[in-house]
């Protein structure tokens, strides 16, 4: 598939091609042009932490301190998880190729922990332990392969930031002088790895929820000085909120969400920004369920799917409308610009979008 596709025509192929009955997700139907492909991983974990490098190499993260990853599309996935994480839960990775990966582990006190491997897994480094018992670290995000940041829920009412200038190998505390005060009850979801994105050099968005209302916080200057927004996806409650943001630009993003709890009903669970996230808008026909993971399909201005637990969702409006495409299970979601869109979740899945 060509990489000049337009957005029109890449957005038609998907509504038609991603249209299937969910019993025919896992067989290789070659009668469809588009669709989920899984991937055997040969493990039950859940997958919450997902990096996607390209069509062939993508990394996974998940409980009981696991890491898999494969660099021929899913056909084999190779173990590397750190030696002596058992009892880490890794809910974020972000990778700059097929050997350079950072890790993310959540709890509290130093359950929280970032490791670094630059050999494709073989060996770990252990970069950042969290010592303060009031922290609690969710996602991570890198703007290039030197700069990254890491956000951990509000201690002492507001949320704390980490920065590294060299890919993860070393991270300080920045100021919490340019944060503003987070809402009582307010925290981040570590559901996907996507509460803390970001978009060219300098910007970077923390998706919230459980406090009165559901924010997206803004930064330009690579974490130093924050601007909160309300979003439309409803919080009050600590389940409640917006649990993943996709930006294809500074100005473009996308947000999902709603009450992850089964059975729990999630309306408004989608809304969309065009400036930035300075103000944003409810989704006309949002995802019709809670959905932790979002991403915007490559070379498109206008189509993305958003994937939860109880299936996928397209736009082909930028957000605007969405509609069930599938009813797998899935918690992340991320795309490559060489087409090479992956998603992963509970029981080991994974899969890889099939063109």
């Amino acid at each position: 598939m060509s990489a000049g596709l337009s957005g029109v025509a890449l957005a038609a192929v998907l509504c038609a091609a991603l249209s299937v009955p969910a019993q025919a997700e896992a067989r290789h139907d070659k009668g469809r042009a588009l669709h989920w492909e899984l991937k055997e991983t040969g493990t039950d974990v859940r997958f919450r932490g997902l990096a996607a490098v390209g069509r062939t190499t993508a990394w996974l993260a998940g409980s009981k301190g696991t890491v898999l990853h494969t660099t021929d599309g899913g056909r084999n996935w190779r173990n590397v998880s750190p030696p002596g994480a058992g009892e880490l839960e890794f809910r974020d990775v972000e990778a700059f190729d097929a050997r350079r990966a950072v890790v993310l582990a959540i709890g509290e006190g130093d359950a929280s922990r970032v490791l670094r491997t630059e050999d494709g897994g073989a060996t770990w480094k252990e970069a950042f332990r969290n010592t303060d018992p009031k922290a609690f670290y969710d996602c991570i995000t890198f703007f290039d392969p030197r700069h990254g940041l890491a956000m951990s829920d509000p201690v002492d009412g507001k949320y704390r930031i980490l920065s590294t200038r060299d890919g993860g190998r070393s991270w300080r505390v920045l100021p919490s002088t340019g944060m503003p005060d987070a809402q009582p009850g307010e925290a981040g979801f570590a559901a996907s790895g996507q509460c803390l994105v970001s978009s060219g050099p300098r910007d970077v968005w923390l998706a919230t929820g459980g406090g009165a209302t559901a924010r997206v916080l803004h930064s330009a200057d690579r974490g130093l000085h924050w601007t909160a927004a309300e979003s439309t996806i409803p919080a009050g409650d600590p389940a409640r909120g917006v649990f993943a943001l996709a930006f294809r630009d500074r100005a473009h993003g996308l947000a999902v969400g709603g009450d992850y709890r089964t059975g729990e009903a999630s309306p408004q669970a989608g809304a969309v920004t065009r400036d930035g996230g300075r103000t944003w808008r409810q989704s006309a026909t949002p995802p019709p369920a809670y959905r932790s993971g979002v991403a915007w399909l490559p070379h498109s201005r206008s189509a993305a799917l958003a994937v939860g637990p109880t299936g996928t969702d397209l736009t082909i409006d930028a957000g605007r409308t969405w509609r069930t495409v599938d009813t797998g299970s899935y918690d992340t979601v991320d795309c490559t610009p060489d087409f090479g869109c992956w998603a992963a979740g509970e029981k080991g899945r994974a899969a890889r979008l099939e063109w």
